[in-house]
């Protein structure tokens, strides 16, 4: 059997997606007739069955579900892979972080003599992963557990406690130390929900949050309280107080990039991030 080719996938993840024929001939600016010949085709070649076809439209069958999910991984891999080549002029690295988040290592690592030159690309929670690997970025600073990590090279930098940031007016903000069990369970401040790793949310009362600017302006205004790595308070407010959470699991700050990188630039700039675990600690 011949390579699949990327027209093919893109034309069987339109109608797989949109599970019409004609909605997904429109959305790939073609006639329908060809896409309907075009997927029928490539069952031919893979001898399966990958859609069951009805009055109302299509649903995937159970090869279609596989097909579907590795033609995503596909389709980006080459979307990435022609972004980086695009770049692979540019000496210039762009490192991809939290808003907010290790200011005072990323600062230390912008003014090493040690590190290239970079361009900060800011994100909000849980986007760096899917920035290296569709090639937007070339290297990321994440948080384990809090970021996904998998399939990166990675050097750990930086393990630190975490805080509560809570409204300054509220009683808990006047504690010197607070647990998890005390910050989990405030009847008039629940606290906020982040995403997980698969972007579902856990269950609770808290509200759902993935910006930063949104979190910020909840507390400030007695909705929500949040448990953060401690550096990760640079965006702070005035109206916000952290306290120190005794018992929250420790966080590790890593520069993670994508595996089986030649970059120069990157393993200087690698070497300069870990050249400051030996220097004093990051707050």
């Amino acid at each position: 059997m011949d390579d699949l080719e990327t027209r093919e996938l893109r034309y069987f993840a339109a109608v797989a997606e949109e599970l019409h024929f004609g909605r997904a001939a429109e959305r790939l600016g073609i006639a329908q007739p060809p896409l309907s010949r075009a997927i029928a085709q490539l069952e031919r070649r893979l001898g399966v069955q990958l859609l069951e076809r009805n009055r109302r439209g299509v649903e995937l069958t159970e090869a279609g579900r596989v097909l579907l999910r590795e033609s995503r991984l596909a389709l980006d891999a080459v979307a990435a892979a022609a972004r980086r080549a695009r770049r692979a002029g540019d000496s210039q690295l762009i490192l991809a972080t939290k808003a907010g988040a290790s200011h005072e290592l990323l600062q230390r690592l912008l003014d090493s003599p040690e590190a290239p030159p970079v361009e900060i690309l800011l994100c909000e929670v849980g986007e760096q992963a899917g920035l290296l690997r569709d090639g937007s970025a070339d290297v990321a600073i994440m948080h384990r557990p809090y970021d996904d990590v998998a399939g990166f090279d990675t050097e750990d930098l930086h393990v630190e406690g975490q805080v509560a940031i809570l409204p300054a007016a509220h009683p808990l903000a006047a504690r010197d130390t607070l647990t998890m069990a005390e910050v989990s369970d405030v009847p008039d401040l629940p606290i906020a929900r982040w995403p997980r790793l698969d972007g579902s949310y856990p269950d609770g009362p808290g509200p759902e949050v993935r910006t930063q600017s949104k979190l910020a302006q909840l507390v400030a205004l007695g909705r929500t309280l949040l448990v953060i790595p401690a550096s990760s308070r640079a965006w702070q407010w005035p109206e916000h107080v952290a306290v120190p959470v005794v018992d929250a699991p420790d966080v590790t700050t890593v520069i993670g990039w994508p595996p089986n990188s030649r970059s120069p630039e990157l393993a200087a700039l690698v070497r300069a991030a870990v050249a400051l675990r030996t220097e004093s600690p990051v707050g």
